[in-house]
């Protein structure tokens, strides 16, 4: 028998034969996988029970973690180094060791080095990679640190919000906003026609964008090609999950996440948690003896944001691919599969953002609204700007990177409170390419005006930087979006800005003149007339959107609340003028919105209408049915 198949079964367990345990060496060996991790996600045993067995095998020692109380730091000089890192030396006691946590064939060229040289026994010990990996990362948390708050700013040294931000900046900015929206809503009111063309411009070209994007027909998606559903074909897959401050969702995120679709050992799922919450990095710790999880303890520093959480894991990440979700978040199963299929499919593409969907629209008028205004955005405007090869301000949470691109534009911005929707202008500066995917996360909105509105000026907040921070030198944005992407990037952002003061503010002016008596026909002024026509149109559309994307999510049940559009827009009118005090005051500031669990299953939250479902991911999930069946009868042959 061979030193490899005795190792593999060794690892499965004693009751393995030896044809069984070369069998599922070849399959790992198919797969591309680590055979120690495939086998710890096999047998749903962690690393560290597998590590134990192949240091037994070997006979060398074995620690579950890394020995505490040696003193070492860690200076890599790139910082994507340490997720690679198999083996540390260190100083304990008296006497130089090294920990090491080595892949199946590391493990067997150990081994014939002990047995060669009996004295490495002394001077050698095993560990599972996480634990090393956790040694890694708090030995180099000051370079991490380091790197995520500083490195989207050495690669975009005029494009940084901590760079750009400064305090007559930020005042500045939101005296002229405010100007503006003071100008426009009066200009009606005291007949300057010369101010028609401006006010046209910011109030009806975001209502036109709209309407042009209801005129696209839903592009359909690529059918996955033939072999594609064989596990030895997927790559590693990453799923970064920033958290704080999130115990009690912790067991419904893990269920939903431990239900992807996706080979178990192509997955390598991140906890990233922040280390000022105690009580979820214990809520995560219960979970960990999944093979497929792994935590990340992020230092207690500014600026407390979740890119900056997210830039401290990017360089640990060993996937091909990287998603991000939320807390609250539940993937449809097939979710990862079916953008990597469209990232295969489409490979100019460098981000996909999956739909959004709100689920608990049913819960009061204000989700409801929510719901409507989600279901617009992520499945009618945002797969219209994909098309159009426009500027796509991207979602907070399930979108897919090709890990190296999201490196090489230098992460998330960490001091940006909606880092995404920045990373969306990034990618369209360098001209990569962002598409949407119909693949869809359930997510719960707010029920209370209190964490909405928290939430809502945060966003606003961050637009508001993202806006600013790239007119900075409006000559590079031009010359980076063309006059084309130049003008809508105007007119989308200036717009998501503008529009609830604007609508709001001229609503109120509108129904004080009807108060007054001032619109009565045909004793009105046309121009006044003209702008309450846009407004009423404007509102119209944005209804119109609204119901379009219900129709698309399959909650049209939820279109007559949307009648309620003009008054949502006067709360987000309000939380836009909180986002100017805290942009002048507190602009890194991050308010971090309390989540409650459903415990909704993650494919059939609250009644949805589904898409049409593929018969491929039926016929995924019976192809590895039965692959485990095969594995059941081998093994216990």
């Amino acid at each position: 028998m061979s030193a490899a198949a005795s190792l593999m079964q060794a690892l499965l367990g004693p009751e393995t034969s030896v044809p069984a345990a070369q069998q599922a060496l070849d399959q790992a060996l198919l797969s591309e996988t680590d055979p120690l991790h495939w086998c710890a996600t096999h047998l749903g045993v962690s690393d560290a029970e597998i590590m134990r067995r192949a240091a037994a095998w070997g006979g060398m020692a074995f620690f579950d973690v890394v020995p505490r109380g040696v003193e070492t730091m860690l200076e890599p000089a790139r910082l994507e180094t340490l997720g690679e890192v198999r083996m540390h030396r260190l100083q304990l006691l008296d006497r130089e060791i090294a920990v090491a946590a080595p892949d199946f064939f590391g493990v067997l060229r150990l081994a014939r080095s002990c047995r060669a040289r009996p004295h490495l026994q002394r001077n050698l010990c095993l560990v599972p990679g996480p634990a090393l990996r956790v040694f890694v990362v708090d030995r180099a948390s000051e370079a991490l640190l380091d790197g995520a708050r500083q490195t989207m700013a050495r690669y975009w040294p005029h494009a940084a919000a901590q760079l750009e931000l400064t305090a007559p900046i930020r005042r500045g900015f939101a005296l002229l906003l405010l100007a503006l929206t003071a100008l426009i809503i009066l200009a009606p009111l005291t007949g300057q026609g010369w101010l028609a063309p401006i006010w046209i411009g910011l109030v009806a070209l975001p209502s036109a964008l709209r309407l042009f994007a209801l005129a696209m027909p839903p592009e359909a998606e690529p059918e996955p090609a033939a072999g594609e559903e064989d596990s030895s074909a997927l790559p590693l897959y990453s799923v970064l999950v920033p958290l704080r401050d999130e115990a009690n969702m912790v067991d419904q995120l893990c269920a939903t996440l431990g239900a992807l679709d996706y080979p178990a050992e192509k997955l390598e799922i991140v906890f990233v948690v922040e280390g000022r919450s105690p009580a979820t990095i214990q809520a995560v710790r219960r979970h960990l003896g999944d093979a497929r999880f792994s935590m990340l303890i992020v230092p207690d520093a500014l600026p407390r944001t979740k890119p900056k959480a997210l830039d401290f894991a990017l360089p640990i990440c060993r996937g091909e691919f990287l998603v991000v979700f939320d807390a609250e978040d539940r993937p449809e199963p097939d979710q990862l599969r079916r953008v990597l299929s469209q990232f295969r499919h489409q490979p100019d593409i460098a981000c996909i953002q999956a739909r959004l969907v709100i689920d608990n629209g049913r819960e009061g008028l204000l989700p409801a609204l929510f719901a409507g205004e989600y279901a617009g955005l992520f499945a009618v405007l945002l797969p219209a700007l994909a098309r159009w090869g426009l500027v796509m301000p991207l979602g907070g949470t399930s979108n897919h990177f090709r890990t190296r691109t999201l490196r090489q534009l230098g992460g998330w911005d960490a001091f940006n409170v909606t880092e995404d929707a920045d990373l969306g202008v990034r990618l369209a500066r360098r001209g990569l390419r962002c598409a949407t995917s119909t693949a869809r996360t359930f997510e719960a909105a707010p029920v209370r005006l209190v964490p909405w509105l928290g939430q809502r000026t945060r966003w606003m907040k961050g637009w508001m930087q993202t806006y600013v921070v790239h007119n900075r030198r409006p000559g590079a944005l031009l010359a980076d979006l063309g006059w084309r992407g130049f003008l809508m990037f105007q007119v989308l952002l200036l717009g998501m800005l503008l529009a609830p003061l604007l609508h709001a503010g001229f609503l109120l002016v509108v129904l004080g003149m009807a108060v007054q008596g001032q619109l009565g026909w045909p004793e009105a002024d046309l121009w006044p007339l003209a702008c309450a026509i846009v407004l009423v149109l404007g509102h119209a559309v944005a209804m119109t959107t609204n119901l379009v994307g219900l129709s698309r999510t399959g909650q049209l049940h939820l279109g007559g609340q949307q009648v309620g559009v003009p008054l949502y827009w006067v709360l987000i009118g309000g939380a836009t003028l909180l986002a100017l005090r805290e942009f002048t005051l507190r602009p890194f500031h991050w308010f971090k919105t309390p989540h409650l669990a459903t415990g909704a299953a993650p494919s059939l939250s609250r009644r949805l209408a589904p898409d049409v479902v593929t018969a491929q991911v039926a016929g995924n999930r019976a192809q590895r049915l039965g692959r485990k069946a095969i594995w059941d009868r081998s093994t216990a042959g």
